[in-house]
């Protein structure tokens, strides 16, 4: 019975991989239906190569400094979670892709911002380092109880900090190295006149908008569910909870946004990420109020960055994911207590230190490597290869050659 389980939570896990790893096909064709056509190309290629850089940097370096687990010792004495992480079984294996695919997810997201401007290879050594240490470090702090934060809050304020799904662990923290690398950058070349108006860039393509927010939608609930890590710990409140957040963020999204279809299809976004955290302790109602408090907080926070403060954020992937994911970190610690209809085990006081030192930790962290990186190889274009596109400059091929071949003829 003992192996039965075993092989049933490792296909459990696996399938959750799988999902997650779908879900960076949805965060490619988000960026491809909301940046420029010369810039399509670039938008698909940088997620699959993140990824890869992702694979190779999480497995040799990041997984270790998380979990502990060194991939180059000798077979016979590796262990993890459940013994030889070589054992018939291969759960630990599996945890591990698991886990890759949520770390995949930090440059996958800080794409969407640098997006039309950004230099290809020195985003790739970015990525290697946001994935091998940056990351992997709050990753272990939080889901591993390494350096004692975790103790800590749970003997001070009887509960430690709670992020089921990764509202703080992944989004959060991905947003706010998002807008260390957006502001490092500056804004794409022409996006703000000198008398200070805002000169509007439409998304390319909508159909394919819609169709990478649909794809990371039914990803989500891989995302979400499958964070239990086995059949045993897994519960339809995660599932219920995540689809009633969605709906509360495309809802309110409707509504404030004005029937705008970025809006919309991002609201579902800030629902699913806003509700990561206190998905297994949430009462629906509560997720469903998380979601919606996320619809109006992106389509604010999107505005914001644009037309105020000068953050030329192609996606919106601070207000999305940044801000949003603070947002779920603080309404776990709210809509997860038994006087909010929720399952208890919760602490404010531990979801508020929890989050702030996360956003906190990130937003540092992604001033200073992308601010090395600005200092040492470039990160941005020149303002040829930039008005040229990022296709042509970079892959020397655009997303529809034939048709640039007739134009051309």
């Amino acid at each position: 019975m003992e192996s039965i389980q075993m092989g049933a939570d490792v296909f459990f896990v696996l399938m959750g991989a799988i999902m997650v790893l779908a879900m960076h096909a949805g965060f490619a064709f988000l960026e491809v239906g909301t940046v420029r056509r010369k810039n399509q190309v670039n938008a698909l290629v940088k997620i699959i190569v993140d990824f890869a850089v992702s694979t190779i940097a999480y497995f040799f370096v990041g997984y270790m400094v998380a979990y502990g687990v060194n991939f180059l010792a000798p077979a016979s004495v590796i262990s993890g979670a459940t013994g030889d992480v070589f054992a018939k079984s291969g759960f630990d294996l599996v945890k591990f892709f698991f886990l890759l695919t949520f770390a995949a997810a930090i440059p996958a997201i800080i794409s969407g911002g640098i997006a039309e401007r950004a230099k290809f290879y020195p985003q790739l050594l970015a990525t290697a380092v946001l994935t091998g240490l940056v990351y992997p470090f709050f990753e272990g702090i939080v889901w591993n109880g390494n350096l004692g934060l975790q103790g800590w809050l749970e003997n001070t304020f009887g509960a430690a900090f709670h992020d089921f799904a990764g509202s703080i662990v992944v989004h959060a923290v991905g947003g706010w190295l998002a807008l260390g690398a957006v502001v490092m950058l500056g804004a794409r070349m022409g996006r703000y006149k000198k008398d200070g108006r805002v000169v509007g860039i439409p998304p390319s393509n909508i159909p394919f908008l819609a169709l990478g927010s649909w794809i990371l939608c039914v990803g989500w609930f891989g995302f979400n569910v499958m964070s239990a890590q086995s059949l045993q710990g897994m519960t339809g409140l995660v599932a219920v909870n995540s689809l009633m957040a969605m709906i509360g963020g495309i809802l309110v999204a409707v509504v404030v946004g004005k029937n705008d279809p970025g809006f919309i299809h991002n609201g579902a976004l800030a629902g699913l990420v806003a509700v990561c955290a206190g998905s297994d302790v949430m009462h629906p109602v509560g997720a469903l109020v998380t979601g919606g408090l996320a619809g109006a907080l992106f389509v604010w926070g999107f505005e914001q960055c644009q037309n105020k403060w000068r953050i030329d954020d192609v996606l919106g992937v601070w207000p999305l994911h940044g801000m949003c994911g603070l947002l779920g970190g603080l309404a776990c610690g709210v809509f997860g207590l038994e006087a909010f209809g929720g399952m208890g085990g919760v602490s404010f006081a531990s979801q508020l230190i929890g989050s702030l030192l996360g956003v906190a930790f990130a937003g540092i962290s992604g001033f200073v490597v992308y601010g090395v990186l600005s200092k040492t190889v470039g990160i941005r274009l020149s303002e040829e290869e930039e008005f040229r596109g990022a296709d042509l400059s970079v892959h020397q091929i655009g997303a529809y050659p034939e048709e640039d071949l007739t134009q051309n003829r």
